[in-house]
């Protein structure tokens, strides 16, 4: 590990929480600390955690979250993220449907069945990617997540992001888009466009639940998936 890379390391532990290192076993063994305020788990990191390990502890990290007000709402599961830890693509969705709250899995309802289509269409399988969702819950009757719901669980997806570190993150719809974006611009206007987004390029593009519905808008996101193919060639 050169200097550049130990730097990395311990900035990302830092950002996990980490405040400092030790060589006592007794300290790898020691309970968190949770503050009144804050009912965070925060994880032990080693500076030799893998993308892998890194994800699960952040999946360790959101436990059976009760942290907004969806875990009441009737949510069944926490719909993580799924895929290849080490991904130079991924796909940020709005949130959970009906399908992925039963299944623990995104994107596998129709929409999903879609989107493994298009991730086919530019030569890669469902397990070259990674998936995931701005929130991990579904909103009742899958109404848009709103801006607390957001505030409070985009924060794993900003760790998800920065542990697998995509070159190419496509952000499916509009309210993925927006939120990544931090805009209230149409997906009309949002997509066609690059954008740089925590270290990676970031396209938006129609959501596939959109297409299913606007079969005629497949053609846009077909030259979205063309851009994003070119920019992980380069």
């Amino acid at each position: 590990m050169d200097h550049d890379q130990l730097v990395e390391h311990l900035i990302f532990a830092k950002e996990l929480g980490v405040t400092g290192v030790s060589r006592d076993p007794a300290w790898r063994a020691r309970k968190a600390r949770v503050s009144n305020d804050a009912p965070v788990v925060t994880r032990p990191v080693t500076l030799s955690m893998n993308a892998e390990e890194a994800l699960a502890a952040v999946r360790a990290d959101i436990g059976e979250c009760t942290r907004c007000k969806l875990h009441a709402l009737g949510r069944t599961q926490i719909v993580f993220g799924v895929g290849n830890p080490n991904a130079d693509l991924m796909f940020v969705g709005e949130a959970p449907g009906a399908d992925e709250d039963i299944q623990g899995i995104p994107f596998v309802g129709r929409a999903g069945q879609l989107l493994t289509k298009i991730i086919e269409a530019i030569a890669l399988t469902r397990d070259d990617v990674y998936i995931a969702n701005v929130i991990k819950c579904r909103p009742p009757q899958n109404r848009n997540p709103e801006a607390d719901e957001v505030a409070t669980c985009e924060p794993f997806l900003f760790r998800q992001i920065d542990i697998i570190k995509p070159k190419v993150i496509v952000a499916l719809g509009k309210f993925a888009a927006q939120a990544l974006l931090r805009t209230l611009d149409p997906i009309s206007r949002l997509r066609g466009r690059v954008y740089d987004y925590r270290g990676a390029k970031l396209i938006p593009t129609f959501h596939p639940a959109y297409l299913l519905r606007n079969p005629s808008s497949k053609r846009e996101v077909w030259e979205d998936m063309k851009l994003a193919k070119r920019l992980l060639e380069t």
